[in-house]
């Protein structure tokens, strides 16, 4: 069964709109939008962030600004509003905000491109719109020729204004990841390896490379992998997309089914003390990563100590 990722309390909360900074006119034209950002260059999203999936505390947002991470990302297919962003972007001052991702099934294009631009005038140059294709396992959704469907998609946000340079695509094979390097600023892999991370590198050139990582911070291995095969394995080795991207880095079947093996839940989560989780993720960066956004797992928790202790490892103070 597909389920969306989404944070239990007291991490997920519904939010209203946060009170942003005043904007300069009535309306967003989408036409012709003018901000002080540098829409033409890659933003730069640090060499580590956090990923969460859902609804971000506003504490929570501002101590992971205040540990020196470079940028949030907001996952679990969040409508087209991005209210689940924009409160982070209200809560913090400088850190990137980013999506990962928003479904192109869900959330139409045009009206994603209105709220980029609403993003640009409030909080410039401080969003990165993730899109994806999500699932065909989804309930709901006519999935039908996903990658047609991902590049009208970019078609129109082409149409509508929003910059090849601040959007990234959720990409494994090599197709979306060859198009994220031509109609994106780059690519946002999500559940890889640092194999995996060295070949998308070798196909995306010199384009934005941004994985996520799993991480634990238990050095039990036994008691850490509870949590992480939770998390890999419902929904994701329930999900064709992933599956044959594991399969494609190697794994045979008898190591994917009945929960994941050990040896795979361990590829796939980094766990262990700070310094070992810190070597996992500098593997990405060795392997050609630019960023490599953290997912704390259980999820249900806080991620603030987690991060606090990557954070001193990592040497990441601002």
């Amino acid at each position: 069964m597909f389920e969306l990722t989404r944070l239990p309390p007291p991490w997920n909360e519904t939010v209203d709109r946060p009170v942003a900074p005043p904007v300069t006119t009535d309306a967003v034209n989408t036409d012709a939008v003018t901000t002080d950002a540098d829409t033409t260059a890659t933003p730069d999203l640090g060499q580590f962030g956090v990923w969460r999936g859902g609804f971000l505390k506003s504490k929570a947002a501002k101590a992971i600004e205040d540990l020196g991470y470079g940028t949030i990302w907001i996952g679990g297919s969040p409508p087209a509003d991005l209210l689940a962003v924009e409160k982070v972007l209200a809560a913090t001052e400088s850190i990137m905000v980013a999506t990962g991702i928003v479904n192109i099934w869900t959330a139409a294009a045009t009206d994603i491109a209105e709220t980029y631009h609403r993003f640009e005038q409030q909080y410039p140059g401080r969003f990165l719109l993730g899109i994806g294709v999500g699932h065909p396992e989804q309930p709901g959704l006519n999935y039908s020729k996903p990658y047609s469907a991902l590049v009208e998609y970019l078609d129109v946000l082409d149409e509508h204004g929003v910059p090849e340079n601040r959007r990234v695509l959720a990409a494994l094979g090599p197709k979306v990841l060859e198009l994220s390097a031509t109609r994106a600023a780059g690519a946002h892999p999500y559940l890889t390896t640092p194999e995996h991370t060295r070949q998308a590198r070798e196909l995306l050139g010199s384009a934005l490379l941004a994985p996520e990582q799993k991480v634990v911070l238990d050095d039990n291995p036994a008691r850490a992998r509870v949590p992480g095969r939770d998390a890999v394995n419902n929904p994701y080795l329930q999900l064709k997309n992933y599956v044959n991207n594991l399969r494609r880095l190697g794994y045979p079947e008898q190591e994917i089914v009945d929960g994941g093996s050990d040896r795979l839940i361990d590829d796939l989560v980094a766990h262990g003390n700070a310094q070992q989780i810190a070597a996992r993720l500098n593997e990405h960066v060795t392997a050609g990563a630019d960023h490599v956004a953290i997912q704390v797992l259980p999820a249900s928790d806080n991620p603030v100590p987690t991060l606090t202790a990557l954070a001193e490892t990592l040497k990441l103070r601002r």
